[in-house]
């Protein structure tokens, strides 16, 4: 098989723009295969795991919602269908992946935006709930994505995320590492011919803050921890905060 995709993850995910720049190629690449790859990188965990992220947000009645990164807009759907009677958007960077969500989605309650969470297209303090699933991890600019966050969500707004998570210590992170960048790169190999296209997933956790400072981070923002759940003995977690 002849590899598509040929970009060297870490000479594009030091800065923003040109992070900006290998996630568009990279997404569009990964696209027809998402909802296969997301399934077989997590050993069929994944739904369970964005299911707990829906279960743990708050009970509300109309709740305008936003998902980071939505991808083909599995959690997209969860947010429409968890509220009912309030409105899902979900945001992604990649039209191949929002061109696949749009296919799967029969909600008029839905709507899909081509965008940045380096500027989200939300006015001030109009959101109640903002979620992504590997979302953060892939933001350009990761303090400018938070500060987003704040920006449009409301005061006791929620945001809560799932992503692969970086261990505090130096042994943790080299072993998580080694684990990620084997078998992203099996599946890479298999699916594209090209091991980084999933081994980029333990290149950008290198230059992802740890757990620890993750939470300063919003903290800084002034968000207060609610709850959090490590999963795959801490190779992901679900972490949400609210907006104080």
């Amino acid at each position: 098989m002849i590899a598509r995709f040929n970009l060297k993850p870490m000479d594009y995910l030091g800065a923003p723009e040109s992070k900006q720049t290998f996630n568009r190629s990279l997404f569009a690449e990964v696209a027809p295969k998402y909802d296969f790859i997301t399934q077989a990188l997590s050993f069929g965990r994944d739904g369970a795991w964005k299911r707990h992220l829906l279960k743990s947000l708050p009970e509300l009645e109309a709740p305008q919602c936003l998902d980071l990164a939505c991808g083909t807009g599995d959690i997209t759907r969860m947010l429409a269908k968890r509220y009912p009677a309030g409105k899902a958007s979900g945001l992604d960077l990649t039209p191949a992946m929002l061109a696949i969500a749009e296919k799967q989605t029969g909600n008029a309650a839905i709507t899909y935006i081509e965008g940045s969470m380096a500027e989200l297209p939300c006015k001030t303090a109009s959101l109640d709930i903002v979620t992504g699933g590997y979302a953060l991890r892939n933001a350009p600019d990761l303090n400018q994505a938070i500060d987003e966050i704040a920006r449009v969500l409301r005061p006791g707004g929620q945001a809560a995320f799932l992503d692969f998570s970086k261990p505090v210590n130096r042994t943790g992170q080299r072993i998580s590492h080694f684990l990620l960048k084997f078998w992203g790169g099996f599946w890479g190999l298999l699916l594209h011919g090209n091991p980084d296209v999933y081994g980029y997933i333990a290149d950008s956790l290198k230059l992802y803050p740890d757990r620890a400072v993750l939470r300063k981070r919003f903290e800084d923002r002034g968000f207060q921890l609610c709850s959090s759940r490590k999963f795959f003995g801490g190779l992901l977690q679900v972490v949400r905060f609210e907006k104080g």
